[in-house]
């Protein structure tokens, strides 16, 4: 299994990151060891979060994660939307301090990005339960107060563009996960924060920091 993310997808989280639009999808991969369940369902038995001690700086990024159903490679954007039917919110967690260290000296960012429990994902429901995949709204809160707020028709690049494009370069396989981009809003966690993921009025992500 693997885990594909995409950044810099919506136009006003552009300015946070100091970058211009892309012209094809920013992909990037995070390891098997960087997932973690924050289910809402039984937020008691979820993994709490440890902040790392290799950053003072570490952001959440809420976004729209969806599964891959069955094998696929160089697959027609047409035909995208059969290689996946499950969807949830996720946060990709990121070492702002350290992603911005490495990006200064021209150096691959990875591990500011695919280090232990950084991919959250929430309880996958069935597409066929959420409507459309461009006609998603998505948020996240923290203690309580909304700190971000999404909609997919604003992405850059459409879900299936994302699928498409990623399977010229990687073999898609069941059970692969693919984190869509976030929107305007990323910010910094801090010990005792609680977060709670929301498809339109469904909680499906809940995450404790430690």
């Amino acid at each position: 299994m693997k885990i594909i993310a995409v950044g810099m997808n919506y136009r006003k989280h552009l300015p946070e990151l100091d970058s211009p639009e892309p012209a094809e999808p920013v992909l990037f991969i995070k390891p098997d060891s960087s997932l973690t369940t924050a289910t809402a369902q039984r937020p008691s038995v979820n993994m709490p979060f440890f902040l790392p001690d290799f950053s003072d700086e570490l952001h959440y990024e809420t976004e729209i994660v969806v599964r891959i159903n069955k094998l696929g490679k160089n697959i027609d954007e047409r035909f995208a939307n059969r290689y996946y039917d499950d969807v949830t919110v996720g946060l990709d967690l990121t070492a702002r301090d350290l992603q911005r260290k490495l990006r200064s000296q021209g150096l691959p960012w990875e591990i500011s990005k695919g280090f232990d429990q950084s991919a959250v994902v929430g309880e996958f429901i069935p597409l066929n339960e959420t409507g459309a995949i461009q006609d998603l709204t998505f948020s996240l809160m923290i203690n309580g107060k909304t700190v971000q707020t999404g909609y997919t028709a604003d992405m850059i690049f459409s879900v299936d563009k994302i699928v498409a494009y990623a399977s010229r370069f990687f073999t898609l396989k069941t059970g692969d996960l693919i984190y869509t981009g976030t929107p305007s809003g990323v910010g910094q966690l801090v010990v005792n924060d609680h977060l709670e993921g929301f498809l339109g009025e469904k909680k499906l992500l809940d995450l404790r920091i430690k």
